[in-house]
């Protein structure tokens, strides 16, 4: 027999094609960058390098004897193509070693803040404005070697708070398109670092291949564990600082026995109420309401005073019934 669908039937059919249709929507992969890195990670190699640029301010400032900033640009994941295609040229590049892990890693210096430097380091001013575009010398290249000792002695100290790395130079090289450590399309995390000595202004570029911080992965979630405990304690000592100047009630207590309110109101003048509290125990000293300490009741001069003798330790809920032996009596004579 033939039936027509109503419009909620039609809608309904609509609707679930609709979502069988989002059910397989697909996502891009890049297959030439499976080695990339997750943004967490980044976010915390850009943490490690801004202590690395204000290490490398106070010590740059002490070799070159001149005040100098340095500040970091940028942190971010390019292929080796890329990060070369973006360094000048004749340029003053080193290779790095990054024992224990198997890898090089890259260290750019700008030709503007390479000669500015070299000056400086033969005794000028290093204020030059002229712009010289020419490879650097054998002989430059040994003067630079104590500043490159220097940035990589505070490049191993940031470092060193997730993994130690033995950052060593292992060739130099000015063209950058022959230093060919990587391959063209391996993924990098690159670090642009711009240093100003007075009007003179170069960057500094850094990349370290992406495989080798991946294979730190976990120690970069430990080094987060422990960021987190050590805010958590931070934390706990801050809300301590506020509460120190709060106020306290402090009452020692002689506890006594417990009675209805019959026998409360039958008392009469005369009658003897026994506490069963002997005179070498020692008597409880309550904070706000709750038992802390125990101890004794002293004088100290015209006042009282209590003497802790020892902690207590939080009281336990419930009785059971051995427990009556400890009950307090009423005795009216």
């Amino acid at each position: 027999m033939g039936r027509q669908l109503s419009q909620q039937e039609i809608d309904a059919v609509f609707q679930n094609a609709q979502d069988r249709k989002r059910e397989v929507s697909a996502i891009r992969f890049d297959f030439r960058r499976p080695d990339r890195i997750p943004k967490s990670q980044v976010r915390a190699i850009h943490l490690l390098h801004d202590t690395f640029v204000r290490n490398l301010v106070s010590s740059l400032s002490a070799y070159l004897r001149s005040y100098l900033a340095v500040n970091l640009v940028s942190v971010e994941q390019l292929s080796y193509a890329e990060f070369l295609d973006g360094l000048p040229s004749p340029t003053c590049m080193v290779s790095l070693g990054l024992k224990p892990y198997d890898g090089q890693g890259v260290l750019e210096l700008n030709p503007s803040l390479v000669f500015p430097i070299l000056e400086m380091l033969l005794g000028g001013s290093g204020k030059t404005t002229i712009n010289i575009q020419r490879d650097i010398t054998e002989i430059e290249q040994k003067l630079l070697d104590g500043l490159l000792r220097i940035i990589l002695q505070d490049l191993r100290e940031a470092w060193r708070v997730v993994t130690a790395v033995d950052f060593t130079v292992a060739a130099m090289e000015t063209e950058p398109q022959l230093l060919h450590i990587l391959a063209p399309n391996e993924a990098v995390v690159a670090i642009a670092v711009e240093v100003r000595i007075g009007e003179t202004v170069g960057m500094m570029n850094i990349a370290m291949p992406s495989i080798v911080i991946k294979m730190m992965r976990q120690k970069f979630d430990q080094q987060w564990s422990l960021r987190k405990t050590h805010a958590s304690l931070a934390e706990e000592e801050r809300v301590l600082r506020f509460l120190r100047d709060a106020s306290l009630v402090l009452e020692a207590r002689l506890t006594g026995p417990t009675l209805t309110v019959q026998d409360l109101l039958g008392l009469e003048e005369g009658q003897l109420l026994t506490f069963d509290h002997p005179v070498g125990r020692p008597v409880d000293m309550e904070v706000n309401g709750g038992r802390k300490f125990s101890g004794r009741v002293v004088t100290t001069g015209k006042k009282r005073a209590f003497q802790v003798e020892e902690m207590r330790r939080p009281p336990y809920q419930g009785r059971t019934s051995g427990d009556e032996s400890d009950a307090p009596s009423v005795d009216s004579g």
